[in-house]
């Protein structure tokens, strides 16, 4: 099973110090923390999204879970330390450098997962040109697919036959699929996760889902909820021994 414990172990083996990962143990450095990435743009146009994903990732899950959330440039230093990043965007944004670019394949490559969001609920946004740019550059040799609902992230925690988000602009997602490995280091929704999962200061929602309105939102957590197990476990679900009751539970849908 792929966890935070194996994500923490390839970094030693790339090459990142033990003093780089003292915070193992007790206390809010071992929970699991919502990171975003800090970019040259406007990298943050959902900045409440966090917040209610995750109270419910700690009140429907296991997951020890911070309510504090990091926000790290690429070049940071602590960028290896959390097996899970976010990425959002609306807009185009100024390409990455070498260094940066070097940085992310690295994050990818040894183990951790990145969630691209596009919030801008467009169907040709200026931010999904921008991103499918970068990561030509970034994984050359790994394009972006299709992510099909047999994909072991649709049972990580519950059973998904369906994306969900503000606005269905996909009605599928995206990723950059290692075949040899059988992971997903790299989900791609168009469908504004984050605009799903938005309050506003008074536990009010920020926007409206469209089409499906509330239902939509709820399958929009779902979603979220199942992309941090799968950063979180990996191909666990995929396991033998869960096939026979996981068939069981899809014929009872």
């Amino acid at each position: 099973m792929a966890t935070r414990r194996d994500f923490l172990k390839a970094l030693i083996a790339g090459g990142v110090g033990i003093s780089s990962i003292s915070f193992l143990g007790f206390g809010e450095a071992s929970k699991f923390h919502f990171t975003q990435l800090i970019y040259r743009g406007e990298w943050d146009p959902r900045p409440r999204a966090f917040k209610r994903l995750m109270a419910t990732l700690e009140s429907r899950t296991s997951v020890e879970t911070s309510f504090e959330r990091k926000t790290l440039k690429i070049e940071s230093p602590n960028l290896f330390y959390y097996p899970f990043l976010y990425l959002s965007g609306k807009e185009s944004f100024e390409p990455f450098n070498d260094e940066e670019k070097r940085r992310l394949r690295r994050f990818i490559k040894l183990g951790g997962t990145l969630l691209v969001d596009d919030v801008s609920g467009e169907e040709n946004s200026a931010f999904d040109s921008q991103i499918r740019k970068e990561f030509l550059n970034i994984l050359p040799e790994s394009p972006f697919s299709q992510i099909f609902p047999d994909h072991v992230m649709f049972k990580s925690f519950y059973l998904l036959s369906l994306v969900s988000g503000r606005k269905i602009v996909k009605p599928y997602l995206e990723g950059i699929t290692f075949t040899d490995e059988d992971r997903t280091p790299v989900i791609y929704s168009r469908n504004d996760l984050g605009g799903a999962w938005s309050e506003d200061e008074f536990g009010k929602w920020q926007f409206e889902c469209i089409p499906g309105g509330e239902t939509q939102r709820e399958f929009a957590f779902r979603l979220g909820l199942n992309i941090i197990m799968y950063a979180l476990t990996g191909n666990y679900k995929k396991d033998q021994i869960h096939t026979p009751f996981i068939k069981r539970r899809q014929r009872n849908l």
